[in-house]
């Protein structure tokens, strides 16, 4: 009776209940072809979305995986605190919020994707309360953790970075110079043109040695409609002189020598460039009796732990060696890193016998054997070769000396008509320079780009990691052959002559001019 019951249930209700099967078994099917689908758009990538490389999850894995655990407080984005220190009211003049402040970290989340550059929170921001913040910074001069680290030596290196607003670049920057050995010895100068206050809590929160900030005060973001930003009464770029004249704009009688009007996004990089040197070397006190190197970062960019001993060898060599080396270079632009000129798994191997046996099962398949030959084979090699501006402006270091002959030739370097610094400097060198730059330059680089995006390069995908993970993965498979004993020079064709140069123009406006010679006149 029972049974006979039951099956009359299900002969009752049948329809119903296959229909439930048949939507639930089509449900499973669905959701498990969706979960396989978007598994299988993960390992291609997601090359045609805008919501970033494909590799970014794999990569920033691997990118926090080399990166020491009491470092990871640098990758982080901390809460916003808009009244402490580095706020938008100008805080931080007690030293920033230190290591004991980052009982929040443990709560943030990693932020290792590069974004599109950020704005100030909530909106507008306070321009007075950002313009005293920006007065009260480069007023003290304060120097963090001197206590820890003690005063400035004569001989040491300074370490000057230009900060606009790629934090999350700045952070990976940051950690690379946490790593490297004697950075204890630095004094690291931050030097900004955006008043932000995430920026000045990660730059305060360095503990690693001792930091300075300092802050273009002609930026962009302090004078948004007035000169050095572009003022309503200014000529459009493209507009014509004739209809300038008409106009009777601004600048309406200094187009470049393209023709075109000034645009202050572009004039504002060489501006800074000018001003951060003139600070360093003629206006702060503790580089008053400073006789050491002073290298040149961005924040776009990634060290090797050797390159302070490196530079120093570099410095060593050049008194014995190449006495008219006056500029040392550490970086390269170049994408695949491979000096070695092969690509090869034969050339790979010889060039791993020749370099202390290494085993090729320790060479990961997709580095297409490319990288590991070069810096094996160029690890203690430097080029002597006379300075050009596209190939050594990356990581470039210079003394006292070398810079108070460049600011001798000021007027070359501020009316030349090129928005950019180093053509600019490339120009001050052939035509006023008592002793034209000439560049030691390291085959293996010290100094990595590790941006994707910036003035010059725009892509459909700035948020890639992919550099950064692969520029981690050649500084660990070289390690091995870092911190040279010696250096091994080759002297590139000297009698060859330097073809002069037409500047790429931006650079005509004289009120451009004028400002980058009063940068020049020494205050402390």
């Amino acid at each position: 009776m029972r049974v006979v019951r039951a099956v009359g249930v299900r002969r009752r209700h049948g329809p119903l209940a296959g229909w439930c099967r048949t939507l639930l078994l089509l449900f499973l099917v669905s959701f498990v072809w969706l979960q396989l689908h978007l598994a299988g758009l993960n390992s291609r990538g997601w090359r045609n979305s805008g919501a970033g490389d494909a590799s970014d999850g794999n990569d920033s894995a691997v990118i926090l995986a080399m990166v020491p655990q009491v470092l990871h407080k640098y990758l982080v984005s901390r809460p916003r605190n808009l009244t402490g220190a580095g706020g938008w009211a100008g805080g931080g003049g007690a030293g920033g919020p230190g290591p004991a402040a980052n009982d929040s970290l443990q709560r943030a989340a990693p932020v290792l994707v590069p974004g599109p550059p950020r704005g100030p929170p909530g909106g507008a921001p306070d321009m007075d309360a950002i313009k005293a913040g920006i007065r009260r910074y480069n007023d003290e001069q304060r120097v963090l953790n001197e206590d820890i680290f003690g005063p400035l030596q004569p001989d040491a290196l300074v370490v000057v970075v230009q900060v606009h607003t790629r934090i999350v670049y700045l952070r990976h920057l940051i950690v690379s110079l946490a790593q490297a050995k004697d950075i204890d010895q630095v004094l690291l100068v931050f030097s900004h043109d955006v008043y932000d206050p995430e920026v000045n809590e990660l730059v305060q929160a360095v503990d690693f040695c001792k930091v300075m900030q300092i802050f273009y005060p002609f930026s962009i973001q302090t004078h948004p409609h007035s000169f050095p930003g572009e003022s309503p009464d200014d000529c459009p770029r493209d507009m014509k002189k004739e209809e300038a004249m008409i106009k009777r704009c601004t600048n309406m009688d200094h187009p470049d020598l393209y023709g075109h009007y000034r645009e202050a996004k572009f004039t504002q990089t060489k501006h800074h460039w000018w001003w951060k040197a003139n600070r360093v070397f003629n206006q702060l006190e503790v580089t008053r009796n400073h006789t050491g190197l002073v290298l040149f970062l961005e924040e776009d960019h990634f060290v090797a732990e050797d390159f302070i001993h490196v530079l120093r060898l570099m410095q060593k060599t050049c008194s014995t060696n190449c006495p008219q080396c006056n500029i040392l270079s550490l970086g390269t632009y170049l994408k695949t890193y491979n000096y070695y000129g092969g690509d090869s798994k034969k050339e790979m191997l010889r060039a791993m016998k020749r370099h202390q046996g290494v085993s090729a099962d320790s060479v990961a398949p997709s580095w297409n054997f490319q990288i590991l030959p070069s810096l094996y084979q160029h690890y203690q090699k430097a080029e002597v070769t006379p300075w050009i501006s596209s190939k050594h402006n990356m990581g470039m270091a210079f003394n006292r000396s070398v810079w108070a002959d460049m600011r001798a030739c000021a007027q070359y370097f501020c009316t030349y008509d090129d928005y950019n610094w180093d053509w600019s400097l490339q120009h001050t060198s052939q035509n006023c320079l008592p002793h034209r730059l000439h560049a030691m330059v390291m085959k293996g680089p010290r100094v990595f780009h590790i941006g994707e995006c910036g003035v010059h390069h725009k892509k459909t995908n700035c948020e890639s990691t992919a550099v950064i993970s692969k520029v981690q993965k050649v500084i660990l498979a070289a390690s091995r052959h870092l911190y040279p004993s010696h250096l091994t020079l080759t002297v590139t064709n000297t009698l060859k002559k330097t073809k002069l140069r037409k500047g790429n123009g931006g650079w005509g406006d004289i009120r451009d001019h004028k400002l980058c010679l009063n940068m020049t006149i020494p205050t402390r």
